[in-house]
């Protein structure tokens, strides 16, 4: 069972979804919020799985919510669920640690998916969302193809493939038989190499190294036969 918190400012929407998210056999609303900072102390008494947070919101917005409740709870998985497309909230989103964000047009049954795969530890993007992230990725991460092989070792080459198509760490340490904790760290090592060209979460790593996984992949095999 999923126990989802709803983090939203707008009272008759929020209840209008939890109506529609109870209907669903494995998600539990634990627990409701009108903002940020009552997000955060509910988070802290009923630690739920899974936070479904609204980006604007009065007294204590979204983004701080997400980044002090994930400060304190890094197992906790946020999904943004809100009207606002801008880059700004997105990027600012994302860089505090959300691992999806999708806007409140989305249908009912594909929340409730994006839930479920935030919840497994996959990153889930609305459809216009990805592609501004692309977009931004594609201006901002454009490294020289000769560099490559002088920024990431043949781990780092097989992790990049594994993120992008869409592991979580649990599953990337069961095909390379490492454990998380050293998946993670290897995580951190290829966040602080790839933060110079403007990628700074995981999310962003993921969509980088799908955007290139032709070269990734071909620089890992390079690397197995080398």
């Amino acid at each position: 069972m999923i126990r989802l918190l709803l983090v939203d400012d707008q009272n008759i929407f929020r209840q209008g979804l939890a109506t529609l998210l109870s209907t669903e056999d494995d998600i539990e609303i634990v627990g409701e919020a009108s903002h940020g900072e009552e997000a955060i102390q509910i988070a802290t008494q009923l630690q739920p799985d899974v936070i479904l947070m609204d980006v604007r919101m009065p007294i204590c917005d979204g983004v701080t919510a997400t980044r002090e409740i994930l400060e304190r709870f890094p197992w906790m998985r946020v999904l943004v669920l809100t009207t606002f497309e801008d880059d700004e909230y997105i990027w600012e989103s994302l860089k505090a640690g959300a691992l999806g964000y999708i806007l409140k047009r989305t249908p009912p049954e594909q929340v409730a998916t994006a839930i479920r795969c935030v919840y497994l530890g996959y990153s889930q993007l609305g459809p216009t969302i990805a592609s501004k992230v692309l977009s931004q990725l594609k201006a901002k991460a454009s490294i020289p193809t000769t560099n490559y092989q002088q920024l990431f070792s043949k781990r780092e080459f097989e992790i990049l493939k594994l993120l992008a198509q869409g592991k979580n760490n649990q599953e990337v340490a069961q095909i390379l038989h490492i454990t998380e904790g050293t998946i993670k760290n290897y995580i951190t090592n290829i966040l602080s190499i790839l933060s110079q060209f403007g990628v700074r979460d995981r999310i962003g790593a993921a969509l980088w190294a799908k955007q290139n996984l032709a070269l990734v992949v071909s620089l890992a095999r390079l690397y197995f036969f080398t």
